[in-house]
């Protein structure tokens, strides 16, 4: 067994690496960019090297950086996580030469599925069943079009060399697939270095399915189950769960055998996933092979009992695996949702800082895998995830419930996230019913994702969690020394809560355990909801039962009232006395600015181009500049006609979120 290994990598699959390894004795040799000097893996490895600037190209995909790293720490093996170098064939050719071990499939493998249309040859010898369309790379805009008639609209087009959800788009006619042509090549040299697309058939209403393969190098090829994929935005994973709702067992295995004769056709070693577009039918279709531990791991290991990361090291070490096929069970079920630095309100836009509070979910059948910790920053040049939060359950609802409590426990200050967005598809009737697609997103919230999709289904439990902490805040200010004698601070169990402009009278009583809080108002149920609780003042997370139910409301005090999240919900609360509230309602509402008539910056992001100059005129829908962040290009355009007034951006110009790029009359 290996006694150093090196781990190519940053972030959360760095430290999932470490992990690992120091359960096996393994020393753990880090590298890092010089934004990274801080990161967690950075703290956690036994030795750590910088190897360059922020830029990826500067530092985490320089080889020649890494080996010399290599050589200097002594390490036997390298792992490379995921992205990055970990399906680059150079990078494993290259640790071959000097005697290295590379935690992952050989050269050859890797060149043959890391080419998206070669692999799909491939596959076609190997007898796997593949998606129709055309496997060679298209030279212009008139050949595409072409093609796409001959195939059928719709269709996908893919860089060849893509992955990460890059490089793809999906178009329904001649004008798309103009547009998306221009788009996709420039994405896939820019993110990839190669700018060949290919198109194929786009599959109606599928689902995402991937099949986890393992291989060991004296030719025993597993699969372990498959894993459920279809919640996505922009074709990138948001929720992950093993097994599927859709899969019998009948059609599990003959994926999982369809999988394996694909790996055994390029001779696989290590951790592999094959990935599928199933229809509604259950029909399946080779999507692609990524030759490298997928993201979503974790929930593979939940329901298996295995550790894929040991798995692959010692299969890189030359071991045997230490089972076979009939010794692969699937017990219960697990759940992924990954935690993003984004804002779902704002179109899912990156969001960069310090986490100035973090505090992540702990509980039986819980797994936080993260790279960041409390009062660390969130960059903007790598991807934007902060976690993956994953949870087990007995079967599917109880893998949902625990994901709920989770979330709603996950308390992160400082950055915007997107755990509203994922409460609310945990939430989701449809999803909860298992009746999921690859369109579930751009279907169920087809204007984007909005607070008001989400309304608590008893806001009573908010009202009365609110003014159970504001008794327990004023009753501790009215203990307060030194009060003249006979005119002591009493507390009123009376109040007034309110949401937004609602008025709710309360009245709370103290007991034992808790309290019990009673609520008339219009609109509310008239009852005594109670609150049962330890929780103690200050702490920014409530748990306690509400009625005989377990919740968990995360709970910030503002100047005046409390901001409660829970269920994906967010309210501010004021608790005032009846006279207060009644003044408060009389208060005139401040308006926004207006800004309908500026284009601002989105997010933080370089300004790769402005299409248009002042005096110009625009229609609605019209392209108005790209920006480029965490290495997606975004494209800016007008929402209604107008004339460019002024540009007060260039191309090249490194942009603050609501930076205005132009205004127009």
């Amino acid at each position: 067994m290996f006694k150093k290994i090196l781990i190519a990598n940053r972030g959360e699959i760095a430290c999932r690496v470490i992990k690992t390894a120091k359960k096996m004795g393994i020393k753990t040799v880090a590298v890092y960019s010089e934004a990274d000097r801080d990161a967690l893996h950075v703290l956690q490895a036994d030795e750590a090297y910088c190897i360059g600037p922020a830029s990826s190209a500067e530092s985490y995909l320089r080889i020649d950086k890494i080996i010399e790293v290599i050589k200097k720490s002594k390490a036997e093996a390298v792992h490379p996580g995921y992205g990055f170098l970990s399906e680059n064939a150079e990078f494993c050719r290259q640790l071959s030469r000097i005697g290295v071990a590379f935690i992952g499939p050989n050269e050859l493998a890797i060149k043959a599925m890391g080419d998206k249309i070669e692999s799909k040859k491939l596959a076609d010898k190997a007898g796997v069943t593949t998606v129709p369309g055309y496997t060679k790379a298209l030279t212009d805009y008139a050949e595409a079009k072409k093609v796409a008639k001959d195939v059928g609209y719709p269709v996908m087009l893919k860089a060849s060399a893509g992955g990460g959800g890059k490089g793809m788009r999906v178009c329904e006619n001649d004008a798309e697939l103009k547009d998306a042509f221009v788009s996709t090549v420039r994405e896939a040299k820019s993110s990839f270095g190669d700018d060949r697309v290919f198109i194929e058939k786009f599959i109606v209403n599928p689902r995402h399915i991937e099949i986890q393969v393992i291989a060991d190098t004296h030719g025993t090829i597993l699969y372990l189950g498959e894993r459920e994929c279809s919640i996505q935005r922009r074709h990138q994973k948001v929720i992950e769960e093993a097994p599927s709702p859709l899969l019998d067992e009948a059609t599990r295995k003959a994926m999982g055998e369809e999988a394996v004769a694909l790996a055994r056709a390029v001779q696989y070693v290590s951790a592999g996933t094959v990935e599928f577009i199933v229809d509604q039918q259950k029909n399946f279709y080779f999507l692609e092979m990524n030759t490298r531990l997928q993201v979503e791991h974790p929930v593979t290991e939940m329901v298996t009992g295995l550790d894929l990361v040991e798995l692959m090291i010692r299969v890189a070490a030359g071991e045997k695996l230490p089972l076979a096929q009939d010794d692969v069970k699937l017990n219960g079920w697990a759940m992924e949702s990954r935690v993003y630095a984004e804002d779902p309100f704002r179109n899912f836009l990156p969001s960069i800082g310090r986490l100035t509070r973090y505090r992540a979910p702990v509980g039986e059948g819980v797994r936080v895998d993260t790279g960041v910790y409390e009062g660390g920053e969130i960059s903007m040049h790598y991807d934007p995830m902060i976690a993956k939060l994953i949870t087990y359950g007995a079967d599917r609802d109880l893998a949902i419930k625990a994901m709920r409590q989770a979330l709603d426990g996950y308390y992160i200050r400082g950055v915007q996230h997107n755990i509203a967005f994922l409460s609310a598809l945990m939430n989701h009737t449809r999803f909860v019913e298992g009746r999921l697609s690859t369109g579930f997103i751009a279907e169920e919230y087809p204007d984007g994702f909005h607070a008001s999709d989400v309304i608590h289904d008893d806001p009573s439990i908010l009202v009365a969690v609110a003014v159970s902490m504001h008794y327990a805040y004023q009753d501790r200010a009215a203990c307060i020394s030194g009060q003249q004698g006979g005119h002591e601070r009493e507390v009123s169990f009376e109040w007034t809560a309110l949401l937004g402009k609602i008025a709710v009278p309360v009245m709370i009583t103290e007991v034992y355990d808790g309290f019990d809080v009673n609520i008339d108002a219009a609109g509310f149920t008239k009852k005594t909801v109670e609150v049962r609780t330890d929780w103690e003042l200050g702490e920014p997370v409530f748990v306690g039962t509400v009625n005989g139910q377990d919740v968990i409301i995360q709970c910030d005090r503002l100047a005046v009232g409390y901001r409660l999240l829970h269920a994906g919900t967010q309210a501010d609360i004021r608790v005032l006395s009846a006279r207060a509230a009644e003044l408060y309602l009389l208060m005139p509402e401040k308006l926004p600015p207006d800004t309908s008539k500026l284009l601002m910056s989105p997010m933080p992001g370089l300004l790769l181009s402005v299409s248009v100059q002042a005096g110009q005129e625009v229609k609605a829908g019209e392209e108005l500049a790209v920006i480029e962040a965490m290495k997606m290009e975004n494209v800016l355009r007008a929402t209604q006609d107008g004339v460019i007034n002024e540009v007060s951006a260039k191309a090249g110009d490194s942009l603050a979120v609501d930076q205005v790029i132009l205004t127009f009359t």
